[in-house]
């Protein structure tokens, strides 16, 4: 019942780690794309072929393969390859953990993981962040990952903020695009690509297992604090009869204050509020309730998505 309007109205694709579910939607919506989750920890040719029987078109693989055993699959399979590039990274293979539900009654494996991974721990008499790993980033290295044959490259934005998305995958698409219209290109902005995943949430970093197994270089073990250069205040929607634009807004922000503009191309626009209403037009100097439709005048032409944020003092 969940899944026919979504069908009906032109579905693309499910991702499927369950067989019964699979062959359940095979038999009753003829057409629709199948992809094979990551838990279904497809690691070599032999279980990616098993799923091209079956009539998969795409396979997410799973987080502990390298690039090579990637490459293998892509080059002896007409599978279109999907991998996790950027995020957080569960401490259980392929994200298989039931911790969550065991010891809050959220299921990660349904999309709510409360990241108990995160929290510290005593161990012989220790007190660490003994479970905590490093968040992924594989921008330095997309030309390796197209090279090994990944179709789709992935980012984990479980429990984040619009901004969060929207910096990650507008950062990873310029790069990507780059490098496809000239490699060395895609060397000079390497810096600006960094400067923006860095302008989000983010923790320290590593490559998973991209270039073999994770040491203890990957984990880290004094803290479990991200790192926070922008707050995420809003999504600019329609432009009314006054030239204002409705947005929901999801951080306190003021009259006078400098906030940037965020345009999918890449390009940072700062600006000034210059004034803020309520839906019934009256004139406030902030907004100071999360959630709460406004409309703004910032004083230049804006487009209905842009992302609105604000740098943080240091």
């Amino acid at each position: 019942d969940a899944l026919r309007p979504l069908y009906e109205n032109g579905l693309d694709a499910v991702i499927i780690q369950d067989l019964g579910v699979f062959q359940f939607i095979r038999q009753n919506f003829p057409g629709l794309h199948l992809h094979a989750s990551t838990q279904m920890t497809i690691t070599n040719v032999e279980g990616a072929k098993f799923l091209e029987s079956l009539g998969v078109e795409r396979v997410v693989t799973a987080r502990e393969m390298t690039l090579p055993e990637i490459a293998e699959i892509a080059k002896r399979t007409k599978l279109e390859i999907e991998s996790f590039v950027h995020g957080a990274l569960c401490y259980c293979y392929s994200g298989q953990c039931l911790y969550s539900s065991l010891i809050g009654g959220r299921s990660g494996n349904r999309g709510q993981c409360a990241q108990p991974c995160r929290l510290p721990y005593q161990v012989n008499g220790k007190t660490s962040y003994v479970m905590s790993l490093k968040d992924m980033c594989a921008l330095e290295y997309i030309p390796d990952l197209i090279e090994a044959g990944i179709f789709s490259f992935k980012i984990e934005g479980r429990m984040k903020t619009a901004l969060y998305v929207a910096t990650v995958a507008r950062t990873y698409r310029k790069a990507i695009d780059d490098y496809l219209e000239s490699p060395k290109k895609y060397e000079e902005n390497m810096e600006w690509y960094r400067d923006q995943i860095s302008n989000c949430t983010y923790r320290q970093f590593t490559t998973g297992f991209f270039y073999g197994k994770p040491d203890h270089e990957s984990q880290i073990y004094d803290s479990n604090t991200y790192v926070k250069e922008y707050t995420y205040l809003g999504i600019v929607g329609e432009k009314n009869e006054k030239s204002r634009y409705a947005i929901e807004q999801r951080n306190k922000f003021s009259v006078g204050e400098e906030i940037e503009v965020m345009k999918p191309d890449g390009e940072n626009v700062c600006v000034t509020v210059k004034g803020i209403w309520d839906d019934e037009g009256n004139q406030m100097e902030s907004a100071p309730h999360p959630k709460q439709k406004l409309w703004i005048d910032l004083g230049v032409e804006l487009d209905r998505f842009d992302v609105l944020r604000r740098k943080e003092m240091e």
